[in-house]
């Protein structure tokens, strides 16, 4: 197929078996015509012309081809308008030397519009929400060191500058909008979560509101340009280690501030390590009360693994470890919109981590 002919084929989104996504592969180095518009950030590894594609088993929200088992392109369903975080933290990630993650390659757009992302197949690759299940069921807290060790190693590779980046850290004092967001976030939780878990949640509304207190009235924080979404699903357990995966952001989010405290991440990372624990106890069988104590032990190495990273590297500036209850209450108000919003049963987990908190 000529470059051509691979740019005409992409008037509806490919699908894998198609063909169509191999075929744009091999057209990304030719002379791109408008109005498609890609940005490289690495020479692409050479994929045989006609390669064989498949898709995923899991869900997701894009749909994402696995070409030739040596690129992964995930295209954005619906596309997302530009600009869009993933290109440029793919480019910075790539300066400053970042690896911990599926390697991207480039990004496809056109009108204003993220098309596609193209990144390396990472081979044997396994998210958190199988791993981190079965972690969890069986009672190991030991990852949680690797963990912590990547989630620090990102963050000081975003607190580098770059020629993407050039002044990666800021500093914030106290923000009115911290409070006002979390707050929101709360308020529309209740209004969302019906049944005995409404009931429950606002018995417990001013206790979760005292919580958010911290973030009006803190020390001076670095802000970062931060994951945004950073939990166990997107962290891949391959045949290499682990590495940290898609990189657009929080999609129920909508403040347009792209930098945030490191705190936020570790946060929202802790309570994903929770939630995997409420789906070995819905899904496994495990038993809540020693998952109760699996998930404070897995959390309690985490962070201090992320400490101690942070330290090694002459970074442990960058955390503001009062803000972590604050954004982890927060993200399980989240949690529960997301859930009233587009998945209902997975009420189940956010709901079972506040009931541990708030008893």
């Amino acid at each position: 197929m000529n470059p051509r002919s691979a740019w005409e084929l992409l008037s509806t989104v490919p699908r894998a078996g198609d063909g169509r996504t191999a075929a744009l592969v091999g057209a990304l180095t030719s002379a791109v015509p408008p109005p498609y518009a890609v940005r490289l950030f690495r020479p692409l590894p050479e994929v045989p012309p006609g390669a064989a594609e498949r898709g995923f088993d899991s869900d997701q929200t894009n749909h994402s081809v696995i070409v030739g088992e040596t690129l992964v392109v995930k295209w954005l369903t619906p596309p997302a308008p530009l600009p869009h975080p993933a290109p440029e933290m793919f480019a910075h990630l790539v300066s400053a030397g970042f690896t911990a993650t599926a390697e991207p390659y480039a990004a496809l757009s056109r009108d204003g519009e993220l098309l596609a992302l193209v990144t390396a197949y990472l081979p044997d690759a396994r998210d958190g929400w199988e791993w981190c299940v079965d972690e969890a069921a069986a009672g190991r807290t030991a990852f949680t060191g690797d963990l912590g060790v990547l989630a620090a190693d990102l963050h000081v590779a975003l607190a580098t500058p770059s020629a993407v980046f050039t002044d990666p850290v800021r500093l914030s004092r106290p923000r009115p909008a911290w409070f006002a967001r979390a707050e929101s976030a709360l308020r529309e939780a209740l209004e969302l979560t019906d049944g005995e878990d409404g009931e429950w949640l606002a018995s417990r509304a001013s206790l979760l509101t005292s919580a958010f207190g911290t973030l009006q009235d803190h020390g001076a924080t670095p802000l970062i340009r931060i994951h945004g979404d950073l939990h166990v699903g997107q962290i891949l357990r391959w045949r290499d280690g682990y590495a940290v995966i898609d990189f657009d952001g929080n999609p129920t989010v909508s403040d347009t501030d792209l930098f945030q405290p490191a705190a936020r991440d570790l946060a929202q990372l802790s309570t994903s390590l929770e939630h995997a624990g409420q789906v070995a106890v819905r899904r496994r069988g495990a038993d809540s009360a020693v998952i109760g104590e699996w998930a404070a032990e897995a959390t309690r190495s985490l962070e201090d693994a992320y400490r101690g990273r942070l330290l090694d590297r002459g970074h442990s500036h960058l955390l503001h470890g009062g803000l972590l209850r604050a954004f982890a209450v927060e993200q399980e108000c989240r949690e529960l919109i997301y859930a009233a919003r587009h998945l209902p049963r997975w009420r189940y987990a956010p709901m079972g981590v506040l009931r541990s908190w708030y008893r």
